[in-house]
């Protein structure tokens, strides 16, 4: 099926979606592109809950990003990205459908105590283990000679759903570009959110897959931190890339990550984290792994982290 012929099947009517909300009875959120509401729809025979983006062009992002996320999303299916069930595009009325992710978004959970539900270290490491393969296939599998940037990785777009499965959201601001033959960087104005944004990035204007995996480093270190990137804590402590690269350096993490979380974590299991985070963050973009050893990484910090729990349990 061509893409045309997908994203033709993908196409609903704004009747359809009136009446999934119920008029936009439930908003749900707001981002750069308008607002989000709740709604069910029926999809692929059976009805299923869905979040609906409807563009609002005075809140900064507008037609181009609608389109970005149609061409982007269309025919991509990964269990860490979210998926775009479908789109409206009647007149003024420009509107995406997505699958719902029940949790919502990972910064509700970063700090222990800030939600109902305080995330484990070790649904910690699952949550990025997930991103991570998300991010891996944006870079390295969505086709042939093809490779997506994201451009705007942070906790707040990585969403988790009823089962805390993590996904990639928010393609607006993406890239599509081609992989080998020396053009594998994208020149554009730089954007992004402050905090998570390479520095390269924004002082050159080009951006490439290690401009992710910058960004992703920052988000390791908010998870393992139990701290949102510039976000002053009571203790007075600014969590940045460069208080995270600093800390670690001088081998002080343990004065940077809540107590709840550190008391949780094996020696093993927490370096190997931090190492891998601390990588992607490297000021050269030739330094930093790819997001396929980052995955990997991470999954050997998880591996070790169960292992420990193991042999506590045989003590016990």
């Amino acid at each position: 099926m061509s893409m045309k012929e997908l994203q033709h099947q993908l196409k609903l009517s704004f009747k359809e979606i009136d009446e999934a909300t119920i008029n936009f009875k439930t908003c749900i959120g707001k981002g750069g592109y308008g607002w989000v509401y709740k709604g069910t729809l029926c999809h692929d025979g059976k009805y299923t809950t869905v979040a609906v983006k409807r563009l609002n062009e005075n809140l900064g992002q507008g037609l181009k990003e609608f389109l970005t996320e149609i061409q982007l999303l269309s025919g991509q299916h990964h269990p860490n990205l979210i998926s775009l069930i479908g789109y409206c595009d009647e007149g003024k009325e420009k509107i995406l459908v997505y699958e719902f992710a029940e949790r919502g978004s990972l910064d509700r959970y970063i700090r222990p105590g800030s939600s109902k539900t305080t995330l484990t270290w070790l649904e910690r490491l699952k949550v990025c283990i997930g991103a991570a393969r998300g991010l891996d296939h944006l870079h390295n599998h969505v086709g042939e000679h093809q490779t997506i940037i994201h451009r705007d990785i942070k906790s707040a777009n990585i969403l988790l759903d009823e089962n805390w499965v993590a996904k990639i959201s928010d393609l607006g601001l993406s890239k599509l570009s081609l992989a080998g033959f020396d053009r594998s960087a994208v020149i554009s104005h730089a954007c992004g959110t402050p905090g998570y944004c390479e520095p390269e990035y924004i002082i050159s204007g080009v951006v490439k897959t290690e401009s992710d995996v910058y960004s992703f480093g920052m988000v390791l270190f908010e998870v393992m931190c139990g701290r949102l990137c510039n976000v002053k804590e009571d203790d007075g402590f600014l969590l940045s890339a460069s208080t995270a690269k600093e800390s670690y350096e001088k081998r002080k993490l343990d004065e940077i990550i809540h107590f709840s979380l550190r008391k949780q974590m094996s020696l093993d299991s927490m370096e190997k984290f931090s190492t891998i985070a601390y990588r992607c963050l490297h000021d050269s973009r030739d330094r930093r792994p790819s997001m396929n050893v980052v995955r990997k990484q991470l999954e050997r910090s998880l591996k070790i982290q169960v292992i420990s729990y193991a042999r506590l349990a045989s003590y016990t």
